[in-house]
C-alpha cells in the first residue's frame, strides 16, 4: 500500500512541478511577446518631434583663428622634433669622428 501511496504522492508532485514550469514558461512568453510587439510598433512609427541633440559634427564650430593658431604651433613642434634631430645625428657623426678618427668608424678592428 505504501509503495501505490508513494508512488501516487511522486506522480502528483511530478504534475505540479511541470504544471508550474510550464504555466511559468507560457506567461513569460507571452510577456515577451507583448514586449516585442511594443517595440516594433515604437521602432516602425516614432515619434513626430524629437528633442535629440543634434549630431556632434553640427556642434563643432570651426574658428579661423585657432585652426591657424594650431597649424603654427604643430609646425613650431614639428620644426623642434627635426633640430633634435638633426642636432642627435651630428653629434653621434661628430663623437664617431673623435672617437674613431676621420674615417666615422668605419674601420674594421
Amino acid at each position: 500500500m505504501s509503495f501505490l501511496s508513494g508512488s501516487l504522492a511522486g506522480a502528483l508532485v511530478a504534475g505540479g512541478v511541470y504544471y508550474g514550469f510550464s504555466n511559468l514558461i507560457q506567461s513569460r512568453t507571452q510577456a515577451h511577446r507583448a514586449d516585442l510587439h511594443d517595440l516594433s510598433r515604437r521602432l516602425l512609427n516614432p515619434p513626430a518631434a524629437l528633442n535629440a541633440p543634434p549630431p556632434a559634427a553640427e556642434r563643432i564650430h570651426h574658428d579661423a583663428f585657432s585652426t591657424q593658431l594650431k597649424d603654427r604651433w604643430n609646425h613650431e613642434i614639428e620644426g623642434l622634433f627635426r633640430t633634435s634631430t638633426e642636432l642627435a645625428a651630428k653629434g653621434r657623426d661628430w663623437a664617431k669622428r673623435t672617437l674613431y678618427g676621420a674615417s666615422g668608424g668605419k674601420e674594421k678592428f
